[in-house]
């Protein structure tokens, strides 16, 4: 059934609010979430640069331009570099978290609108906007029908990326109405990215968000250029939400309404642990149980409280996820984070490699971790962790975590966010003098012009 198409669609709606702000009109507390995301972006991009996977995105690229890609010394096009930075900002999964998508923001919209300041519009404000407006758009658009992108078989990362991407970047570049909806529409029809990575740990979830960081960035330039796409994009009857999640219909409220007075953006969650973040509260709970003294070898079983929309992603196939094949597997596999936190006491970059998820002691604590489904968890409005852990000897022991940490209800400080941006960038490889100038500069990057060159080699 064709639905009679409306006198104001909702990217008509959202262009026109996206069109009536400008960097002055952001609150404090959103500047401040941006300028913690671009601590948080480049020092991901920095601790990836020498990662296989980055190598590849980069070998598989033959447009070389005038653009950064961080860490490296090859310039690139605005696209190119866009792909390239979103695909190692996310590729060790550190990235920020929006909790009620869930959407990772920074990762696809820092690098779609860097890229785009960097070769159409030098401006640190107006760049500071795009990031902005981007995330904002991106976070509200995972609010239209929840968990339905994920269970169709979608990452909505990686679908609704695209549209944050050309919204930010239009926002950057000063678009009109039209072509901020023209861009809209163009980016509907980009926007892309499958789960099948799960089955195999494959890499394919680590370019998610930079395939969206470019094609919203192109799309933005299309529209820029008057290519016309089409208005009901997200609400129409072959639409994007049509598409992705399986709806004729949705609560586009939450992506237009008080669209530039209240802000999403400044919720966003930054994550303590490089890994699926619905496992972190999990792994909290893993390292309490630890200090108390409690030896692996006495634990008869570990049972697990779960959230029905998790159980796809995180805990099934039980078998495979308590044996995952290799070490980015080991990051969407809820007992091998538990295991390893129990065992170690924490859980770092080292946590995921190949040899690691292979540990004998690891693999035999993680093959007595299993779940129950709690029907009443908050989940995607809140993330739970839950063990209840059986003894040989009979008894139960139990811990419990009621949010995430790093989130709206215990936020990482700015003085945690530059430890991170630290520790990420000497495990790239960099020095200290040489993060004290990337420092320095992310610090005033929005203040004055875009300058990505220092971040280069």
């Amino acid at each position: 059934m064709t639905l009679p198409l409306p006198q104001h669609s909702v990217a008509e709606q959202l262009a026109a609010r996206i069109a009536g702000l400008g960097p002055a009109r952001l609150p404090p507390a959103v500047g401040d979430k941006c300028r913690d995301l671009l601590l948080d972006v480049i020092g991901l991009c920095v601790t990836a640069r020498k990662e296989d996977y980055v190598r590849s995105a980069l070998g598989g690229l033959d447009d070389d331009g005038p653009c950064t890609a961080i860490g490296h010394s090859r310039g690139l096009s605005s696209t190119g570099a866009a792909f390239v930075n979103g695909t190692a900002a996310h590729g060790e999964d550190f990235d920020d978290t929006f909790e009620g998508g869930p959407v990772h923001a920074g990762a696809v919209v820092v690098p779609a609108v860097l890229a785009a300041c960097e070769r159409h519009q030098p401006d640190g404000a107006s760049a500071l906007l795009g990031i902005a407006v981007g995330v904002e758009v991106l976070c509200r658009a995972s609010l239209v029908v929840p968990k339905a992108i994920h269970r169709a078989g979608f990452h909505p990362t990686a679908v609704l990326g695209a549209m944050g991407a050309a919204a930010g970047v239009a926002a950057a570049l000063k678009l009109e109405r039209r072509a901020i909806v023209d861009a809209l529409g163009i980016a509907g029809s980009f926007a892309s990215g499958i789960i099948e990575y799960l089955a195999e740990g494959a890499w394919t979830k680590r370019l998610h968000p930079g395939w969206a960081a470019q094609s919203g960035l192109r799309a933005a330039l299309l529209g820029r250029a008057d290519f016309f796409g089409p208005r009901t994009v997200f609400e129409g009857t072959h639409g994007l939400f049509h598409g992705f999640a399986r709806a004729s219909d949705g609560n586009y409220a939450a992506l237009t309404e008080d669209f530039g007075t209240r802000w999403a953006t400044e919720t966003l969650a930054f994550k303590p642990y490089p890994c699926g973040t619905m496992t972190h509260p999990y792994i909290d709970c893993a390292r309490r149980l630890a200090a108390r003294g409690i030896m692996p070898d006495a634990v008869e079983e570990m049972v697990c409280e779960a959230a029905e929309g998790t159980v796809h992603r995180l805990w099934e196939p039980l078998a495979d996820k308590q044996r995952p094949p290799n070490g980015y597997a080991g990051k969407f596999s809820t007992p091998y984070c538990i295991a390893y936190a129990f065992l170690h006491g924490g859980l770092g970059l080292d946590a995921f490699t190949d040899s690691a998820v292979r540990d004998p002691q690891v693999r035999a604590l993680a093959a007595k971790v299993s779940y129950t489904i709690d029907p009443n968890n908050p989940y995607p409005d809140n993330y739970t962790g839950h063990i209840r852990v059986r003894m040989r000897d009979g008894s139960v022991i139990e811990e419990r975590q009621p949010h995430l940490r790093g989130g709206a209800h215990e936020p990482l400080t700015r003085a945690d966010i530059e430890e991170k941006f630290w520790l990420n960038c000497r495990h790239g490889g960099w020095s200290d003098g040489r993060i004290d100038a990337a420092l320095s500069l992310a610090r005033s990057l929005y203040d004055g012009s875009i300058d990505l060159a220092p971040l280069r080699g």
